[in-house]
């Protein structure tokens, strides 16, 4: 009889014969921090994202350069009104425990998704399916949202109206299918390493908080045999200088932020091992609109005009972040250039004047009450260094600014259940590229992400406006004044634009740079 290659390798390590081809290729990924959530409905972050997509595929799935490629669905169809999309899902595509991914399966986490017992925060990213809106609102019952399956391999979508974005949509972590029986079986333990049941190009193996997630290949998945590693481990390291040191000790082979106070250092040392690229990605300040000061918009945007982003963008992240003055960023093909903040070009002196106005008329300032303003961040990278940044601009206006500085987990925590605040940092990193998926964050009815609580009717109705119009210029003309209209409200100040910093090992092979910041590891090797 002959033995299975694996058992080779190990009879060879005992003897010492091991040869590089026997050994496992491991990528160990070094992540900002432990995920919050591995329930696709309950997620929300980019460090959420990166795992979700190793664990499940959607309807339509990306390749290394983030392009959109097709995933459990080999092929669809599109009615001429442009409302309804049929999917054929492919037959080979299986769950981690052999059982075959149907479309029951779509309709199942749709529903779920939506139905408001679940409290999935980002629900609204798929308000286009039909009814999505009134069943996540408790109006109409889950069965009554636009997805149905046809037949065990056939998926019908219907639409409220035709959705440019659509597709990009279909390949958000929100989109993924789900095991049903596993989730009726051990309910919101479903996503547990002993009970997850997977369809992606990974499965999860183990999950230890603060220390490791490992991935294993997933051999029944339908392209399994095109992916090169066998592992995948991600390590939560929060400190950025300590990744530093491991990336240089070789200890992990990439990681998804460079230390800006080291970026001088990595360039000179590690230039080879340096990515840096175009992301569509913003950096902001959200203010609590909930109460005041904050609800009032000339105190808002007197915060906003006193910071200094060029120095933040070049002095203290070091060149990795662009001064921002959009909420979109550019480099959304489809939308053009950005609305831009009216002050942007003032100098930096007639800002802090007006500013210094805007909050007289206020009532804060010279004759009046002393504004007060808790910033809070989370403590890695340059978050605290930027808070203490502006709260230094800040005190140029007679502006008093105190600090607190948490853990990730707990920082990301405060964004989703929003208790009273003054500022919190956030970012936002596109799902898609599409205007629409910056502006949303404001929408009065995006409840979960929504983090300054702004509500505006005007705002509204434009974006309700741009998601019924036909027309593209049309559309990009509504997105475009809703947009300013944003910046003159400033419930989220703009601070900057992302530009994507990876310290990548040159042994890794398959890693490309992409407006999206998306790496998946079926397309990742590990050079012997």
């Amino acid at each position: 009889m002959t033995l299975p290659s694996r058992l080779l390798c190990a009879l060879a390590l005992c003897l010492g014969l091991v040869q590089p081809a026997c050994a496992e290729m491991v990528w160990r990924r070094g992540a900002l921090g432990d995920p919050g959530s591995l329930d696709p409905h309950k997620a929300t972050t980019l460090i959420e994202s990166n795992v979700l997509g190793e664990l499940f595929e959607g309807l339509l799935s990306r390749n290394a350069a983030g392009a959109l490629i097709p995933g459990v669905a080999e092929s669809w169809s599109v009615a001429p009104d442009g409302r309804v999309y049929k999917f054929k899902l492919r037959e080979d595509a299986k769950w981690s425990n052999g059982d075959p991914v149907t479309a029951e399966d779509f309709v199942f986490a749709f529903r779920r998704l939506m139905d408001p017992r679940t409290g999935a925060p980002y629900a609204n990213i798929l308000y286009a399916l039909k009814n999505g809106e009134q069943v996540n609102s408790g109006a109409l019952p889950p069965d009554a949202l636009g997805a149905r399956a046809l037949g065990e391999r056939e998926l019908e979508l219907t639409l409220e109206q035709p959705v440019p974005y659509f597709l990009e949509q279909l390949a958000h972590f929100t989109a993924k299918p789900l095991h049903r029986k596993s989730i009726e079986a051990f309910g919101s333990d479903f996503a547990h390493p002993e009970h997850v049941v997977a369809n992606g190009p990974f499965r999860l193996k183990k999950f230890i908080p603060n220390d490791a997630i490992v991935l294993e290949k997933n051999p029944r998945f339908w392209d399994a045999g095109k992916i090169a590693l066998d592992r995948e481990i991600f390590i939560p390291l929060e400190d950025r200088s300590a990744a530093l040191r491991r990336f240089m000790a070789g200890e992990i082979d990439s990681y998804d932020e460079v230390p800006v106070e080291e970026i001088g250092f990595v360039r000179k040392t590690l230039s080879g091992a340096l990515h840096l690229s175009p992301s569509l990605g913003g950096y902001y300040y959200a203010l609590d609109t909930r109460r005041p000061p904050f609800d009032d918009a000339r105190v808002r945007q007197a915060l906003a005009m006193a910071i200094d982003r060029e120095f933040l963008a070049e002095k203290i992240w070091g060149g990795s972040m662009a001064p921002g003055y959009s909420f979109v960023p550019p480099g959304v093909a489809s939308y053009g250039a950005p609305a831009e903040v009216a002050w942007k070009d003032l100098s930096f002196p007639e800002r802090q004047e007006q500013a210094r106005r805007l909050l007289k008329e206020a009532g804060f300032g010279e004759g009046g009450k002393t504004l007060e303003v808790e910033i809070r961040f989370n403590n890695s990278g340059s978050h605290r260094t930027t808070a203490v940044a502006i709260a230094d601009m800040w005190m140029r206006l007679g502006v008093k600014a105190s600090l607190i500085g948490t853990d990730a987990s707990t920082h990301y925590a405060l964004l989703r259940e929003k208790p009273p605040f003054d500022a919190a940092r956030m970012s936002w990193y596109a799902d898609y590229p599409d205007a629409q998926n910056f502006l949303f964050l404001a929408e009065s009815a995006n409840k979960g992400l929504n983090t300054p609580s702004f509500s505006n009717p005007e705002f509204d109705a434009l974006m309700r406006r741009a998601a019924e119009e036909q027309n593209s210029d049309a559309r990009k003309t509504r997105l475009h004044e809703a947009e300013a209209l944003l910046l003159r409200e400033q419930p989220f100040i703009v601070l900057m634009n992302y530009r994507s910093s990876h310290l990548v090992s040159p042994k890794l092979k398959g890693f490309e740079p992409n407006a999206l910041d998306i790496h998946p590891g079926r397309y990742v090797s590990i050079a012997r």
